[in-house]
């Protein structure tokens, strides 16, 4: 490359920035400061009791062991015949 056509590369690097700068305050800046926004209401940490429906001392505990059948076997993955030749 010439030193010349660094410099034309480098005016137009910087004429693309200003380009873009300017072009970006129109599109990305807000026109208008009385802009409406929703409001959250405060958390509490009061909470209301829960439905006695399914939050009852009679209801099922989905977090118990559940065992069907005896199983003794300590290695349930290690094959205990071979039959394959």
């Amino acid at each position: 490359m010439k030193s010349r056509d660094v410099g034309i590369i480098g005016i137009a690097i910087i004429l693309a920035i200003i380009f873009s700068v300017i072009i970006s305050k129109f599109v990305f800046v807000a026109h208008s400061s009385g802009q409406k926004v929703e409001v959250v209401p405060l958390i509490s940490s009061n909470f209301s009791k829960p439905d006695s429906r399914y939050f009852n001392a009679n209801s099922i505990d989905l977090t118990q062991f559940i065992s069907i059948g005896n199983n003794s076997n300590s290695n349930p993955f290690q094959q205990t015949s071979s039959t394959n030749p």
